[in-house]
């Protein structure tokens, strides 16, 4: 089979419950109602082609994350792209800031990952994922749960604590970033907790890359890792199925439309070109409609003739990835300007060990930085300064290191790592 037979056999699979969304969704969702008019559609149109075996979701063009962002802005806090009387059960905030609301009963698509990993009722689930604003870790719970796994809320840092609950509980699972579960094997060893009380034997990790040379080391601790793939607005997209070498590209999760498309047109791709992922979710109370992750990818087939993405090749546009979190040139200058003392700055992103870096060079305005004078700041106060700016702002910590000169043409984002 082709890939293009295989895209077909999928979407024609999907195609009913697809026209239903935008059937019920142009009637009870202002916003995408808007959508349709300002692409010249109805959704008797799209509904038409998605009846006839054509894909009529490519009639309506993209929704990218800025769009997003920018429809949030103007008509708070949904770009009016929600029912309203949608069952709201939390509300999340991811950089930009972008809204998302889980809806009750919504299904995130997790468990269908970790239930391939062999996730189920025996097993102790490690989560550290965050738990404070953003989605990730409510999702991941939500899958762990579903596959009837019990969940240590872990979230990030307290890494002493979850070790030795990892001991103490006998954690068998983890949900994470890969780097993070190195560095839990390694809090682990430098605890003197005992060796025969570690019992993680499967993680599922994602939000950053796993390369072959970090998987071998986790590998060695953790015998069954797998790489999963989704987004904060989509959950779960697509993941290594277990019981295959790694390489053999990733399953679709079952549930949720996958696009991959021409950047800048949209059109979708049908063979094994690079693309943007974009993606519709089968939800009509709050419609996520051709929304563009921002994700490269594209198709493949696997070993068994099922189509399979590539994994994550890339970003579209400037923004990067950092310990699992969207940063953006934009969201910087935001953060950056007017901070008093500084006359120039960037943030370089590099990995070191298998762990992302983050680190704000910084020009001093005269009279601030080294020694500073009657009215400035010192060095020690002006990185203190910057560092606070940076932890509000961008939701990161960083090392601030006070500079010369900068290297021109750089931009205010220099990444430097090699996922080799």
């Amino acid at each position: 089979m082709s890939i293009e037979a295989a895209l077909r056999q999928r979407e024609e699979g999907l195609a009913p419950a697809l026209a239903d969304v935008v059937a019920q969704a142009a009637q009870r969702v202002p916003g995408f109602a808007a959508r349709l008019a300002d692409a010249g559609l109805t959704a008797e149109q799209v509904c038409g082609e998605l009846a006839g075996g054509a894909d009529g979701l490519a009639l309506l063009p993209v929704l990218s994350k800025d769009d997003l962002v920018e429809r949030q802005r103007v008509d708070p806090p949904t770009g009016g792209l929600l029912a309203p009387d949608a069952d709201v059960a939390r509300w999340f905030q991811s950089p930009g800031p972008l809204y998302e609301p889980q809806l009750e009963g919504a299904d995130w698509r997790w468990g269908q990952a970790l239930g391939d990993l062999g996730v189920g009722t025996s097993d102790v689930v490690l989560n550290c994922f965050g738990y404070h604003l953003s989605p990730a870790g409510a999702m991941l719970e939500q899958g762990a749960r579903s596959v009837g796994a019990a969940v240590l809320p872990g979230g990030i840092g307290a890494q002493d604590l979850q070790v030795r609950a990892v001991a103490d509980l006998g954690v068998t699972a983890y949900t994470g970033l890969p780097s993070y579960l190195k560095a839990l094997v390694e809090r682990y060893d430098e605890a003197g907790l005992p060796a025969d009380r570690w019992r993680l034997e499967r993680a599922l990790v994602t939000a950053e890359p796993l390369p072959d040379s970090l998987r071998a080391v986790l590998t060695e601790r953790v015998p069954h890792v797998r790489m999963a793939y989704g987004t904060g607005e989509t959950g779960l997209l697509a993941w290594e199925p277990a019981g295959e070498e790694p390489g053999n590209g990733l399953v679709l999760a079952e549930g949720v439309h996958v696009q991959v498309c021409e950047i800048g047109t949209g059109v979708p791709v049908t063979d094994d070109t690079e693309g943007e992922v974009v993606v519709t979710l089968l939800r009509p109370d709050y419609p996520l409609v051709r929304f563009a992750t921002g994700d490269l990818s594209g198709w493949m087939l696997g070993a068994d003739g099922s189509l399979r993405l590539r994994g994550v090749l890339g970003r579209v546009g400037q923004a990067v990835k950092v310990r699992g979190m969207f940063l953006h040139p934009r969201q910087v200058t935001a953060v950056m300007e007017g901070v008093p003392g500084v006359a120039d700055y960037r943030f370089v992103i590099d990995r070191v060990d298998h762990v992302d870096q983050l680190r704000c060079e910084v020009v001093p305005t005269e009279g601030h930085g080294r020694g500073g004078h009657a009215g400035g700041q010192s060095g020690e106060e002006l990185a203190t300064t910057v560092a606070g700016r940076v932890r509000e702002g961008l939701r990161f910590s960083t090392q601030v290191d006070l500079v010369d000169t900068l290297t021109s043409g750089d931009g205010p984002l220099v990444d430097l790592r090699d996922w080799s």
